[in-house]
């Protein structure tokens, strides 16, 4: 999931959240690693916040304590939000990130049970009652949702209601990103282990052993979890064990000579085991030959 992503995510959560329920008012951020920035939590910019400065540009480093940084707003007047890092414990998004729970106050700057770092941001867009919900995935918090009144009047029920439903399709999408990326990191590590295998088989002496690895490697080929297709091979495509050696090598990146050294060939023999496999497959680069090795379910 790239950031573009979350964003484009956490911005829909947040028009859905403004189109329920009416509030003037909705922006949020996720998670990002204050251990990361360089000023610390005594830098101008945090004084500025102190002082009711306009806040914009300031980074917070929190002691390595996790930072939100507010980037989608609908509704503001103006700047003083946008960027805004909310570290944990801080403010009234900082109490709900550090106890990843819902927060909510009825009147910001009078409230007696969150800290007031941020108090000139908000008094400058002109934020009175404010709810905080938690985008908790894999019980972390990643993100916090805000809405907000001009006015000190209580968060009602069905208000409280939409925030935390904008903040569960957000952890589902977030969620969902990450399950993707960890069986595209597992493939991967599936693809390594069956280039290694087949690296191995012209090595074994022992015709038994080696046919029973050759028979292993079969399974990697055919197993839909590692991309050999629901349906196992395609019709018409037959590659040689050689040519699926040099194919399974290029897939892990490696070069013409590398593979060479790998599997005890001479350079120009890769190179005519790849122009074979290339004609198979109806390839012309190496790239497009893996992929379509792939797809036909000759290799993971």
């Amino acid at each position: 999931m790239s950031e573009h992503e979350d964003a484009v995510e956490l911005r829909g959560a947040l028009l859905g959240l403004r189109r329920a329920t009416g509030l003037p008012v909705v922006f949020g951020g996720l998670l990002h690693d204050g251990r990361d920035d360089r000023e610390g939590p005594r830098s101008r910019d945090h004084r500025d916040l102190r002082d009711g400065r306009d806040p914009r540009g300031g980074r917070d480093r929190s002691d390595g304590r996790d930072v939100v940084r507010i980037a989608e707003l609908d509704g503001a007047v103006t700047p003083a939000l946008r960027g805004l890092s909310v570290s944990a414990g801080s403010g009234l998004g900082g109490k709900c990130l550090a106890l990843s729970r819902p927060c909510a106050v009825t009147d910001y700057a009078s409230a007696r049970h969150i800290t007031h770092e941020y108090d000139g941001a908000v008094s400058a867009e002109g934020l009175r009652s404010v709810i905080a919900v938690p985008v908790v995935v894999g019980r972390r918090v990643r993100g916090v949702l805000y809405g907000a009144l001009r006015d000190a009047l209580p968060i009602g029920e069905r208000v409280f209601d939409a925030a935390v439903a904008a903040a569960r399709e957000v952890e589902q999408a977030l969620a969902v990103r990450e399950e993707v990326r960890r069986l595209a990191a597992e493939r991967e590590e599936m693809r390594l282990a069956y280039g290694e295998l087949r690296e191995l088989v012209p090595k074994v002496t022992d015709p038994e052993l080696r046919e029973r690895l050759r028979a292993v490697c079969g399974r990697f080929e055919t197993t839909p979890a590692t991309g050999g297709g629901e349906g196992g091979r395609r019709p018409g495509v037959l590659l040689t064990p050689r040519e699926t050696d040099v194919l399974a090598a290029v897939g892990s990146g490696a070069t013409n000579a590398a593979v060479a050294r790998r599997l005890g060939l001479r350079p120009e023999t890769v190179k005519g085991y790849l122009r074979s496999a290339m004609r198979k497959l109806g390839a012309h680069t190496r790239l497009e030959a893996v992929v379509a090795a792939r797809r036909a379910g000759a290799l993971p």
